[in-house]
């Protein structure tokens, strides 16, 4: 009956998670969906493909809620989107004509780009005597999509055009985007001259409606000045002034620069070209910094794997999942399955067949979890369920249960209705298939070798396929036991139930408290040491509850005595520990050992000093992580040749969720931890290793760097 409350509290522990499913790629074609965005290659020739006649083509991007891309100047941060056209002979695609984009505040940065639907028209020009049936055009298009973590994508996509029929279905898009897009500003004209750390820059002509309001200046040109700082501006008479404070770090210094001016209640922008009038002082040259969203990695890109080589590597993998120290619990409860029915042959097949099923069908449904909340914008990998202190509480809870149980301090059958009792005896069957559930619920954090590519590859495939190669996983992890099972010579090797069991059945007690203390410190590393405690005291609370009302030795009056106070305890305690789940510690670890906490920048930092770079990203409940980190990354030979190559030590902490490590997984092509990456200078990507890490593996890719 264990096993059947451990899927209950499971349930529960997924539905606490449902605040935050699949990366749909669409076939190749005229659209490309991701999770963020609905990104269509759309066409407006009105008169038909003739030479001389006005054809369009536009990418046309439809955001999710709080998602954006950008302009040409995407401001502090950020990339405009790119396209690359493929055509026929003769025809030419002009420059993207953009619309007038808004400002995106995103804390301490000032951006520009486009929510909600934009659309990027482009004109064609096809040549005299142009004579084809159709028009083929092929595009290729990147853009970087942001919320509070950017991710850049990409699509292909493809388009016929017939010539003589016009292609118009667009057509009120286009007439929208172009009257969004800002005009020249007839008669105005635009002088600037630095004084000090500002531009003062002075604008005349502009039309008599805009005279006299508050406008908006968006600089065409990038790196130039502070987007984020407050300008002051006024009006006189119909001279309008701005003084820009010049960004220090600036790259450029033009003697022309083109601006956009904004008015509310205008759709479009006007456009001024400012002349600057005095010097620039220098610049000086900025160091190149490294691309680090198209990183090169050893590993195949799981998009390139396929669906056949991601299965098979699934199944490889979920057969080493077993060997995995976090998996270790659930092997104690299988063997004393085992035990327990060795004498009946078909009680042992139809047991492993029963298992198998608990760990195809979990592995699916909470693959579907992942799917589904990747789709609505949450930035996931797997293992995200132990990212979630409630969930971390949750299991810890369950296996202080389970071991308790196993130790004699309870029985299930005095604390669950005796409906439900007799029910278990009469489907045992259950309990095989809840220890699958359980099995998948501990498991999940670890990642074995091959799991890395092929749980890569199945966030980025179509959600059958996905669902598919999770399956082949929970099928790989299941496969020694359901042939365990079906061998018969294995039963007759176990001996024959006696009082032995009794004492095998108190020992596998150990493995489950072992776990516990586990979880209680993967809790402290996501609540810090209050939430440890709390959770601790709630665990004491709790084995008092099920001594006090499932304890065989206890009468009826002293159960309920004892059950009430211990009751009354427990819900003080949950008082307690439910707000401390979600307190987030005060104040993060200093650098251990050298290591510094992770971001993006920082590689980029080092980089462009021409350090090397190596990124440990793991997690509190990675057990894998873990072992790694003792017997491998903390081996005095390889913090020996970590400092003679002067590598820069960076940890990448997901034990709570970090959509920015998310992100960065996925540029690896990777969905969960440990991943190893070494960024070595003048490589054109990162290099990735194993995820079961070696002291040989880790000294012979440090060998590589000169």
């Amino acid at each position: 009956m264990a096993s059947s409350m451990t899927f209950r509290t499971l349930l529960l522990s997924l539905a606490t998670l449902l605040a935050t499913l699949p990366v749909l790629a669409a076939p190749p074609g005229a659209v490309v969906t991701t999770p963020q965005v609905k990104a269509e290659l759309v066409a407006h020739a009105p008169e038909g493909v003739v030479a001389g006649k006005p054809v369009w083509l536009g990418l046309k991007i439809e955001h999710q809620p709080h998602w954006h891309t950008y302009w040409k100047n995407p401001g502090d941060s950020g990339l405009p989107t790119t396209l690359q056209w493929t055509l026929p002979a003769g025809v030419s695609a002009g420059d993207i004509q953009w619309p007038t984009p808004k400002k995106l505040p995103i804390g301490p940065l000032m951006n520009f780009g486009y929510e909600g639907t934009v659309l990027l028209p482009v004109p064609l020009t096809l040549p005299a005597g142009f004579a084809a049936n159709q028009l083929d055009v092929t595009l290729h298009a990147e853009w970087l999509v942001c919320k509070e973590v950017c991710i850049p994508e990409s699509g292909d996509f493809a388009i016929s055009l017939p010539a003589q029929a016009a292609t118009a279905g667009h057509g009120a898009l286009f007439d929208a985007t172009r009257a969004a897009q800002p005009q020249p500003a007839a008669g105005a004209s635009g002088t600037a001259e630095l004084q000090g750390e500002q531009l003062v820059m002075k604008i005349t002509g502009l039309p008599a409606a805009w005279q006299g309001k508050p406008l908006t200046l968006l600089p065409e040109t990038i790196g130039v000045l502070q987007n984020a700082a407050m300008p002051a501006v006024a009006w006189s008479g119909n001279t309008w002034t701005a003084k820009l404070p010049v960004d220090p770090q600036r790259s450029e210094g033009p003697a022309l620069m083109p601006v956009v001016l904004t008015m509310p209640g205008q759709p479009a922008g006007l456009q001024v070209a400012v002349k600057v009038t005095t010097a620039w002082p220098a610049v000086a040259a900025a160091a190149p910094l490294p691309s680090l969203g198209n990183a090169e990695v050893v590993a195949p890109p799981p998009s390139v794997l396929g669906l056949l080589p991601a299965l098979l590597l699934a199944l490889l993998g979920g057969a080493l999942l077993n060997l995995m120290p976090c998996v270790f619990p659930v092997l104690s409860l299988k063997v004393l399955g085992f035990a327990s029915h060795a004498h009946d042959r078909r009680q042992v097949l139809a047991g492993g067949l029963a298992y198998t099923v608990g760990v195809v069908l979990s592995f699916v449904a909470l693959a579907g979890l992942l799917l589904a909340l990747r789709a609505g914008g949450e930035q996931l990998g797997w293992g995200f369920q132990l990212q979630s202190p409630p969930v971390v509480a949750g299991l810890a809870a369950l296996f202080t249960l389970i071991g308790l149980n196993l130790a004699g301090v309870f029985e299930f059958g005095s604390l669950l209705p005796s409906a439900w009792a007799s029910a278990r005896a009469k489907h045992p069957l259950v309990d095989s298939f809840f220890t699958g559930v359980l099995a998948v619920a501990v498991a999940s954090p670890c990642t074995a070798p091959f799991m890395g590519a092929s749980l890569g590859a199945a966030v980025s495939l179509p959600a059958a396929q996905a669902l598919l190669v999770f399956a082949a996983l929970g099928l790989g992890m299941a496969a020694p036991y359901l042939l365990a099972s079906a061998w018969p010579g294995l039963a007759r090797l176990l001996p024959r139930p006696g009082v032995w069991m009794a004492h095998f059945k108190t020992l596998m007690a150990f493995p489950m408290f072992a776990t516990v203390v586990w979880l209680v410190w993967v809790l402290g590393q996501q609540a810090g040491i209050d939430g440890a405690a709390a959770l601790l005291a709630t665990l004491v609370m709790l084995a008092f509850a099920a001594w006090a009302l499932g304890s065989p030795a206890l009468g009826t009056k002293a159960r309920r005595g004892f059950g009430a106070v211990s009751l009354a305890l427990l819900a003080a305690a949950l008082v307690w520990t439910l707000p401390a789940l979600h307190e987030v510690p005060a104040a993060t670890k200093q650098a251990e050992g050298g290591w510094e906490p992770w971001s993006t920048a920082r590689v980029a930092e080092l980089s462009a000093q021409g350090r090397p770079v190596f990124v440990d990203f793991t997690a509190a409940w990675c057990v894998t992580c873990q072992v790694n980190k003792r017997t491998t990354l903390n081996r005095a030979e390889v913090v020996a040749d970590f400092k003679a190559r002067r590598v820069a030590l960076l940890r990448a902490d997901w034990t709570r969720r970090d959509a920015a490590i998310t992100a960065e997984l996925s540029r690896l092509g990777r969905s969960g931890v440990p991943v190893y990456a070494l960024y070595a200078p003048g490589a054109t990507g990162p290099k990735v290793l194993s995820e079961i890490l070696s002291v040989g593996e880790v000294r012979e890719l440090l060998a590589t760097l000169p």
